[in-house]
């Protein structure tokens, strides 16, 4: 093989953007001349959204099996150098590799702020397989401690989307844990509404979930500081807790400051254009929460979501393969914006659209539709064969509202 595409990141956007890659090859009939290659630590798909959850048994699914399947080779490593001007990539310190087009799909990390005393030495973070699995130690250790409030108290620190779905999950953790009446939830925001980015359609859901639940809410305060026992906020509130979670706020991976030449968000995103190459750099793209593309005709741009990653890989391999084959790009665009957050016992809201209306009215309905979410619809395809693998992987597709629910439609491709 004379040419490749190589995929850096084993997450929503990386893998998804080698099985498109594939696929565009596939229909251009160039399998043969073109090498797919994958990058990653692990070949594993990390269920990232899941992080939060009490069950972490089913969060980290293997790639290896669909890699094989479809053809993509994958190469276990961490990438640590980008060249954009030789065209190379090292990895494991000492080895290398080059490509011809290049797709970044590093994804990002939560972001701990020095200026929070006692963050990095004393709080759990729900953003990793590692994080959580420390943090479900930690809860388990719990129940064999004198009781105190500080034993008995959770404090959330973000309430944002994964704050929510976090801090709405305890309450029942701690009942199994510590029996009923005894654990107390804390959810700290310091914007003045609960879930500031989510706006004000799920907003009334979000706030019956958390009163029923018995979630304490102090919203317009942040944290300030952190120690084995306590928490202390911006305005001086001493709260009681043995146990901290920071939620607040995320960063794309910092190999895109890595990529000579490109512009980067507020988040440390490469901007990206329609077809997800890098704006002013060849032979590039970033997908996923590396790369700020805009997902429709009006100026919307993508979140750093699962959601979002999910159709930007679909676009970003399609469109890196069609380059290297001079063959004209397609499009990325994601139209339909759907918010489905998880409230633990009190059940689920959904929404759909950029202005968040509420389309499933029942929060039990909603719960179905979240947990078919997170345990089927964001995994990736296990024991299909090659021809339904790469069917999934068809960047036309788009999720469609029909009948209170929402559909999955698929165009032509050329």
């Amino acid at each position: 093989m004379s040419q490749r595409i190589l995929v850096l990141g084993a997450g929503f956007g990386g893998v998804w953007s080698a099985l498109s890659a594939i696929l565009a090859l596939e229909n251009a009939g160039k399998c043969n001349a073109v090498e797919v290659v994958l990058i990653a630590p692990e070949p594993i798909m990390y269920m990232r959204p899941r992080f939060y959850e009490t069950d972490l048994s089913d969060v980290a699914p293997s790639i290896k099996d669909l890699l094989d399947t479809v053809g993509v080779k994958y190469i276990q490593g961490t990438v640590t150098f980008i060249d954009t001007k030789a065209h190379s990539v090292k990895y494991n310190e000492s080895s290398s590799i080059g490509y011809d087009r290049l797709i970044l799909a590093t994804g990002s990390k939560v972001i701990m702020p020095s200026s929070v005393s006692g963050l990095e030495n004393y709080a759990f973070i729900v953003d990793s397989y590692e994080g959580s699995l420390a943090l479900d130690k930690h809860l388990k250790t719990l129940s064999s401690l004198p009781p105190s409030p500080a034993r008995n108290t959770i404090v959330v620190a973000g309430g944002g989307f994964t704050g929510i779905e976090t801090a709405t999950e305890l309450p029942g953790r701690l009942l199994q844990l510590l029996g009923e009446g005894v654990g107390k939830v804390v959810l700290v925001e310091r914007n003045e509404e609960v879930g500031p980015d989510l706006g004000p359609g799920p907003r009334p859901a979000i706030l019956q979930a958390l009163e029923e639940l018995g979630i304490t809410l102090y919203t317009g305060d942040g944290v300030a500081s952190v120690d084995a026992d306590k928490v202390t906020t911006e305005s001086g509130r001493r709260i009681e807790a043995k146990t901290v979670i920071w939620t607040a706020g995320v960063r794309a991976s910092s190999l895109t400051e890595q990529i000579e030449g490109a512009k980067l968000d507020a988040n440390g995103r490469l901007f990206v254009d329609a077809s997800m190459k890098v704006v002013g750099v060849e032979d590039v793209y970033a997908t996923g929460d590396t790369a700020h593309a805009l997902a429709d005709g009006e100026g919307h741009a993508t979140l750093m979501s699962c959601q979002h990653a999910l159709f930007m890989g679909r676009s970003s391999g399609y469109n890196a393969a069609r380059d290297l084959l001079g063959l004209p790009p397609r499009p990325y665009e994601q139209a339909a914006y759907t918010t489905c957050l998880d409230l633990g016992g009190w059940g689920a809201v959904v929404t759909f659209g950029w202005d968040r209306k509420v389309i499933l009215k029942l929060r039990e309905e909603a719960k179905k539709f979240k947990q078919l979410i997170n345990t089927k619809l964001i995994y990736p395809p296990q024991g299909a064969d090659r021809a339904e693998a790469l069917k999934c992987a068809n960047p036309s597709m788009q999720l469609e509202e029909k009948d209170g629910g929402l559909v999955a439609v698929f165009k032509e491709l050329e």
